[in-house]
């Protein structure tokens, strides 16, 4: 970590509050392991409505209605779209879904999947084939251009993807699921099965879950004791 040898330092006050927020703060990890059991339809339908689902709308004068979600968007423009890989979950057949995040709802874009076809979309991540389901973020660029018209709106939508990513992972770690994101992507393949151009509209993330594996709470991780003093 950077430090400033010889800067004055202000100690500040110790951590003193534990809550279901902070323990899933905490408890947040990328998993690599997987049960077989399948994730409950309930819990898709939550971590989806939480992470990418249409909260509410405001209003603005001379624009209209714009979207608000759990995560922030420059100019509300929201350019992100979730497609659902369907591997493993309970009431929902094997496929590839579109989700609406306004009706709260998934559009079946094709039906079937595999192992080794989530795999070869993860860029050879064999682990990534057991996940029960892989959300694909894909980006429709014009939404933000067309209120940011300069090449620094492609930084606007790439630190986008990290705040809708970050949101799933914290959400699935509350429903007690083992979350993973990976930008090690097989653009082409994806965006082929997606049924995208990849110019107008184009991958740039992917995330997924699954149930936590047998006798396993947290994920492998060799965890050194925080530094910080806690009053617990």
């Amino acid at each position: 970590m950077k430090k400033y040898p010889g800067a004055a330092v202000e100690e500040l006050p110790r951590i003193r509050t534990e809550t279901e927020f902070t323990r899933v703060l905490e408890e947040r990890r990328t998993w690599r392991e997987f049960s077989n059991k399948a994730v409950e339809i309930e819990q898709l339908a939550q971590l989806l409505w939480w992470s990418f689902g249409v909260q509410g709308w405001a209003r603005i004068p001379g624009v209209g209605l714009l979207p608000l979600t759990t995560s922030p968007s420059g100019g509300a423009m929201h350019p992100f779209e979730a497609y659902v890989m369907v591997r493993n979950v309970e009431g929902l057949g094997s496929g590839i879904y579109h989700y609406d995040a306004e009706g709260h709802r998934l559009e079946l874009l094709r039906k079937g999947t595999s192992k080794p076809e989530i795999e070869k979309m993860l860029a050879g991540q064999q682990w990534c084939g057991e996940a029960a389901f892989v959300v694909f973020l894909t980006a429709v660029f014009a939404r933000t251009q067309w209120k940011y018209e300069h090449p620094r709106a492609y930084r606007v939508v790439l630190a986008e993807a990290g705040h809708l990513c970050q949101t799933f992972c914290l959400t699935a770690t509350w429903l007690g699921l083992a979350p993973f994101c990976t930008m090690a992507l097989a653009d082409t393949a994806i965006e082929r099965a997606l049924g995208l151009d990849g110019i107008n509209e184009s991958v740039l993330y992917a995330a997924g879950a699954g149930r936590k594996p047998p006798g396993k709470a947290t994920a492998d991780r060799v965890r050194e004791p925080s530094r910080i003093n806690r009053k617990r």
